[in-house]
């Protein structure tokens, strides 16, 4: 065998030490695969006495994780210590410096740094692995940089943050208000203390940002994704949506239109029969659409320190094997400017919930306003009033056919103006799922 591949760790975190207790335990196997030994002698982390599950005593200590990369006796740097700017920036630029392949699970990083940090590696000679770095232990950027090398992308959506996928299946089956699922799903450990990252749709929009990277060869631009999170999402919502037969996703969604790339995040309403609908809980799924293969879909773990270890440790695998490709499946000058397309002339149908004014009048007007804008409706339902506070007013539904959301938010606009709506209206695109 060759000699061996030694390892630096920035971060001992879940995922950091996951990764280093597997390497520790599965020397041998790991050794074949690789074609070579791997070896953990570096790592950098806060705390040095905290038990992590795995002796290492005869490991190097950095006290940041910018020394490490740039002084440490190692082969790869493995960065583990998440953000998008700061030690993180600084420790993958210095590692890429000195011409070491990097590998890691930060999409904040590569969201906001990918292009100008794969040029950087470029003219290094070297590599960026991330596979963690989108949809935990799902190997979709292998999947999409290697195994769909020959086809075409366009689209490319799925369910990218296990939080809010966790929240909108407790929501649907225990019919729990948002805030007391949030509180539950802190105290479980899959919402943070502050949870904006994710339940804002933040989280979910780095991960589609090098999706749609890999997916249409272009440059990443987090900037132009729209982004909404689930917050205003209720169990009315949930309920009539199961009425219709549908069931209420964070999406995250990137296509190729006629005026251009369209990268969205927001919850949507997908048909209860598809596959994607089926995702529960915490896990994740991506669903690609190509033109030679179909449409493929990858469900499993979404986070967690053994799946997020699983990802990290096939870069490794692959870096000690000499696997060096452009980290975004084209040469950094090649990848094509993005173009943003026009995101109000997103086409589809629409799920609008009203809180209609008890009068005279009021549905014509709402319908007078729809036939202004063109927009045909497929249904109507009325449901029942929510309780004392609200007899002055009737909760309903309306169901689109597929138009414009320049159309429907015009129309919304204007029956709010026209003063027969109690509270702002919602709305929640329905995706079409082949």
């Amino acid at each position: 065998m060759d000699r061996p591949m030694r390892l630096g760790i920035a971060g001992l975190g879940t995922v950091g030490a996951s990764l280093a207790r597997l390497i520790a335990s599965n020397k041998d196997a790991y050794a074949l695969r690789a074609g070579r030994p791997i070896e953990l002698v570096a790592v950098t982390a806060r705390d040095r006495s905290k038990d992590r599950g795995v002796d290492l005593s005869g490991v190097q200590w950095f006290d940041d994780p910018v020394a490490l990369a740039s002084h440490a006796e190692i082969d790869l740097f493995v960065e583990l210590v998440g953000g998008a700017e700061g030690a993180a920036f600084d420790s993958v630029k210095a590692a890429l410096n000195r011409g070491l392949p990097v590998v890691t699970a930060n999409k904040a990083l590569l969201a906001h740094h990918g292009v100008q940090l794969a040029k950087l590696a470029q003219r290094k000679g070297t590599t960026i692995f991330f596979e963690a770095a989108a949809a935990g232990g799902i190997p979709i950027i292998k999947t999409m940089r290697e195994g769909l090398r020959g086809n075409k992308v366009s689209r490319v959506y799925g369910i990218l943050n296990g939080t809010c996928n966790y929240m909108l299946t407790r929501m649907e089956r225990e019919g729990i208000a948002f805030d007391d699922c949030l509180k539950d799903a802190q105290r479980l450990g899959y919402a943070e203390a502050d949870p904006t990252f994710d339940i804002g749709g933040f989280d979910a929009a780095h991960k589609l940002a090098l999706l749609t990277s890999l997916a249409f060869g272009c440059e990443i631009d987090l900037d132009s994704i729209f982004i909404e999170g689930i917050a205003a999402v209720t169990t009315e919502d949930i309920e009539a949506a199961a009425d219709l037969g549908y069931r209420i996703k964070l999406l995250a969604v990137a296509q190729r239109t006629e005026s251009g790339i369209e990268q969205r995040v927001h919850p949507t309403m997908i048909p209860a029969y598809s596959a994607l609908a089926q995702v529960d809980g915490v896990t994740n799924a991506v669903a690609v659409d190509t033109d030679l293969l179909g449409s493929i879909l990858l469900v499993g773990p979404g986070a967690g320190g053994s799946a997020t270890a699983s990802a990290v440790l096939s870069d490794v695998l692959d870096a000690a094997r000499g696997v060096s490709m452009p980290a975004f499946g084209l040469e950094p000058a090649s990848l094509a400017p993005y173009k943003r397309a026009r995101m109000r002339a997103h086409e589809g149908g629409y799920y609008i919930r009203l809180s209609v004014l008890d009068r005279v009048g009021a549905f014509a007007s709402i319908a007078r306003r729809m036939a202004e804008n063109e927009i045909s409706l497929e249904s109507i339902v009325q449901r029942k009033r929510d309780g004392a506070g609200e007899r002055d007013a009737a909760p309903v539904i309306l169901i689109t056919h597929e138009t414009t959301e320049a159309a429907v938010r015009k129309a919304l606009d204007a029956v709010s103006k026209d003063g027969h709506l109690k509270s702002e209206p919602r709305m929640v695109r329905i995706e079409a799922l082949d």
